[in-house]
């Protein structure tokens, strides 16, 4: 196969040519006045599909991280986060940088719970005038850098009794919230109802060009469409965008199915290699995540030895490489970069 088969990300998704047509018939009008149409049709239907009052479209997952953790927290409170979440290692400090808000990380499980006894130990002193007050717990779902992950329901139930009880509001990171509900077969609301909040992603897997959605109740979205204002994210004729979203849900999610089957398929081709460990052996979602077992071998000589072979992946992590399957790969594709990744092993 002589195209490049880009399992880096399923945020390289190109979209289907019927989302593209959707774009170019969008109905438009100016979003920041709340005139858009199909921006107004798609905020609608996202609110619906997670059973939540309101929603937001924002250009990111980044900015939808953002607006929901400035919403929550008055400056100068404290949030709990995840040692190995998206939220506190790639998204560049935005919390503090922009809302003045303290990250307070907690140890991560390789499940990608944060066990209740860690988050009760980093809850003290909240009547103490030389302490930031917590408000807030950030949980993700799938977790990537745990292996696409999903939380069990069970642990969300448990999770949401313990933030009651603490008076602190949960948020998700929910940039493949949909992989989620897919793999558990089950409809993205019974996750999204643990939670007072939710972000997820229109432009990974659901391959979409662009843009991410925030849901809540109707206080704290209007919080966050000024708070979107403020930090430059008001688009105008967003329904271009909107359109593409308003596709994206309406056909590509039973779809992510797919690209869980052709991660388990990489997963089983790539353990019958020697000198490769798979960090978990077997996907739940749509990422696999792999160790060369050789040290000697620097992971930059095998990257560029796969990439000869018109294969890319990404290293997330010292030495941890991932692949991730999506919308425009096909069992085909993994079953020639098993051979790729077979190739760059012998030749590295």
């Amino acid at each position: 196969m002589n195209e490049v088969i880009d399992l880096r990300s399923d945020s390289v998704t190109l979209p289907p040519p019927e989302m593209l047509q959707a774009m170019g018939r969008a109905q438009l009008g100016d979003d920041v006045y709340g005139e858009d149409p199909t921006v107004n049709r798609l905020e609608e239907m996202a609110a619906e599909l997670l059973g939540m009052d309101a929603a937001l479209l924002v250009p990111s997952g980044t900015m939808a991280n953002l607006l929901a953790l400035m919403a929550h927290c008055p400056r100068g409170t404290k949030l709990l986060v995840g040692d190995r979440s998206d939220l506190w290692l790639w998204e560049a400090g935005g919390a503090s940088v922009l809302g003045g808000l303290v990250y307070h990380p907690v140890p991560t499980q390789p499940d990608g719970e944060l066990a209740i006894a860690d988050l009760d130990a980093a809850i003290f002193a909240q009547d103490d005038s030389q302490c930031a007050i917590v408000r807030l717990i950030s949980v993700e779902n799938t977790h990537c850098l745990c292996g696409g992950r999903v939380l069990r329901l069970e642990y969300l139930e448990r999770l949401e009794s313990f933030a009651r009880e603490r008076g602190l509001a949960l948020h998700l990171d929910g940039s493949r919230i949909f992989n989620a509900a897919v793999a558990l077969d089950r409809p993205v609301r019974e996750i999204a109802a643990h939670v007072d909040s939710v972000s997820f992603c229109l432009s990974k897997g659901l391959a979409a060009p662009i843009g991410s959605i925030l849901t809540g109740n109707r206080e704290f979205i209007a919080n966050a469409r000024r708070l979107r204002k403020m930090v430059g994210g008001g688009m105008r004729q967003a329904g271009v965008i909107a359109a593409a979203g308003l596709f994206a849900l309406q056909n590509m999610i039973d779809r992510l199915a797919e690209d869980h089957d052709n991660a388990r398929r990489l997963a089983a081709g790539l353990v019958s290699l020697p000198g490769l460990r798979l960090e978990p052996a077997v996907p739940e979602t749509n990422m696999v995540f792999w160790k060369l077992e050789d040290l000697d071998l620097p992971v930059e000589t095998f990257l560029r030895a796969l990439e000869h072979r018109g294969v890319r992946v990404l290293e997330l992590g010292k030495g941890r490489l991932r692949a991730v399957p999506h919308y425009g790969i096909t069992a085909d594709h993994i079953d020639a970069a098993v051979e790729a990744v077979a190739g760059a092993l012998r030749e590295a």
